[in-house]
């Protein structure tokens, strides 16, 4: 009788966890196969040279030499912030 119970969580288990792998395994394939296709024939527009101005602006390449008053600000309040916490 005992033997009986365990068997059938064994096989509980194992049809559960392949439930689980399986339906993971798909996952993965279909979002793959979606990037693939996305990527495929729908590439990506090539940024404008305004845009591209824009985007370096913001990650901060050549900010600094562009706008001194603006590093003067940042460095203020990293001093400032810095200060306080003492």
């Amino acid at each position: 009788m005992q033997g009986d119970i365990v068997a059938q969580g064994v096989e509980l288990l194992l049809f559960g966890m392949g439930t689980v792998v399986l339906f993971l395994a798909l996952l993965v394939l279909s979002t793959t196969l979606m990037s693939r296709f996305i990527n495929r024939y729908f590439p990506e527009a090539e940024p404008t040279s305004a845009a591209e101005a824009a985007l370096q602006r913001l990650r901060g390449e050549g900010a600094a030499s562009e706008d001194p008053n603006l590093v003067a600000v940042i460095s203020a309040a990293i001093h400032r912030h810095r200060n306080t916490r003492k």
